[in-house]
């Protein structure tokens, strides 16, 4: 069992990193089941201070985490950065724990250009203390410096234009873009604890710098998440606002696995407010039951769900190139179907107790019908293209 130090553990990284280890801790998380978790430590600025010469006598890994971004005193960059890395390695010195120590950096550390000023060179300054550190004690050191880092729990108006743009545009609050085509390497907070985990078990990725590009190296000084992305301001805003309308149009972009929009979408969604968690759908409803669209797809289709009444017949059409799924969550049903200028029927009995999907096929005409005299049938069902009011593709004729 690993006893585990965060500091910082009220932060940003140091929540979400907590959250993980007390998964894994508590058999929640299953994915790495070669760690196993004892202690998870968190010291932040309420923490007793008496606590940390106990927790610096039984970790097995310290996450430090902990540091001033925004002080009110400049100098306090120095103290906050420097001082208590120094009062953490002290301690750990007291008590001979040579664990391995995972030192949370800054990309401003590089001190190159706009980002040579004091924070920079504060943390340069606690890189070179660990370093040392490792040099006078052995112990393993994994220094990592992050770029921009967006996900939930960020905190807006702070350090993170991600964090602002998200909370603001999500609350119906104004955003300020002075240029839209400056660029940001920016890492999601998932990604970093994968990586922290990663190291944790031994399998940080190394790195050198090259300026304030990182470059990937096996032996390097220090360590990097593998997966950034480098982004415009203007591409952020566009995708925020395309997010902010899916509930107005139902679509939903493009967010392939692993990609920047699949993370921000769920960056943007942690920051709506309770008002706007759930949105209504419009019901086309009739004597029949109703029908409502649930979702749009830029590229795959849409998915809707309809309501028939008992004994009620619906559909008794066809189209050309397209097709649908039907699929019967409750209820007990009758789909049938039949090719345009032929006579074979195909039918198919479907309920909700053994749920399937039933291809509705091009070039035949369709109907599904209620067989219950007393519940509801309810179909969802899934287009491989969303309606187009001037170009339906959709012919009245009964099976």
């Amino acid at each position: 069992m690993m006893n585990i130090l965060v500091t910082g553990a009220d932060g940003f990284v140091g929540r979400n990193l907590c959250a993980a280890l007390k998964a894994i801790r508590d058999g929640k998380d299953r994915t790495r089941p070669a760690l196993a978790i004892g202690e998870v430590y968190e010291y932040d600025l309420d923490t007793a201070p008496v606590l940390l010469d106990e927790y610096c006598a039984k970790a097995d890994f310290v996450f430090h985490l902990a540091g001033v971004n925004r002080p009110q005193n400049p100098a306090e960059f120095m103290q906050g950065n420097f001082g208590f890395a120094s009062v953490l390695l002290d301690t750990l010195k007291k008590h001979r724990n040579t664990c391995p120590i995972m030192l949370s950096s800054s990309i401003q550390a590089t001190c190159i250009g706009r980002y040579d000023g004091d924070y920079g060179r504060s943390k340069k300054a606690g890189e070179e203390l660990i370093f040392g550190y490792a040099e006078e004690t052995g112990a393993k050191v994994l220094v990592y410096r992050f770029p921009n880092l967006f996900g939930k729990w960020c905190r807006p108006n702070y350090n993170s234009a991600v964090a602002t743009f998200c909370h603001n545009i999500a609350n119906g609050l104004p955003i300020t873009v002075s240029d839209r085509n400056i660029q940001l390497e920016l890492l999601y907070i998932d990604d970093l604890v994968t990586e922290m985990l990663d190291a944790l078990e031994g399998r940080e990725h190394r790195s050198e710098f090259d300026g304030i590009e990182t470059v990937p190296c096996n032996g390097g000084r220090y360590c990097a998440a593998p997966n950034s992305h480098k982004v415009t301001l203007g591409e952020i805003v566009d995708l925020l606002e395309t997010f902010r309308e899916q509930s107005r149009t139902l679509v939903m972009p493009e967010i392939p696995a692993g990609s920047f929009a699949k993370k921000l979408y769920s960056t943007y969604l942690s920051y709506l407010p309770k008002e706007k968690v759930a949105f209504p759908l419009k019901m086309n409803g009739d004597a029949r039951g109703s029908f409502t669209e649930l979702l749009k797809t830029e590229k795959c289709g849409q998915f809707s769900v309809n309501i028939s009444k008992p004994g009620i017949t619906k559909g008794q059409h066809w189209h050309h190139t397209k097709w649908e799924f039907f699929i019967v969550v409750s209820g007990h049903a009758l789909i049938r179907m039949r090719s345009i200028g032929g006579d074979e029927v195909l039918d198919f009995e479907v309920s909700g107790d053994k749920i399937e999907a039933v291809h509705m096929l091009p070039g035949y005409t369709h109907n599904i019908i209620n067989l219950s005299d007393t519940e509801n049938l309810v179909t969802l069902m899934w287009a491989n293209e969303p309606f187009d009011p001037d170009r339906p593709d959709t012919f009245f004729e009964e099976v």
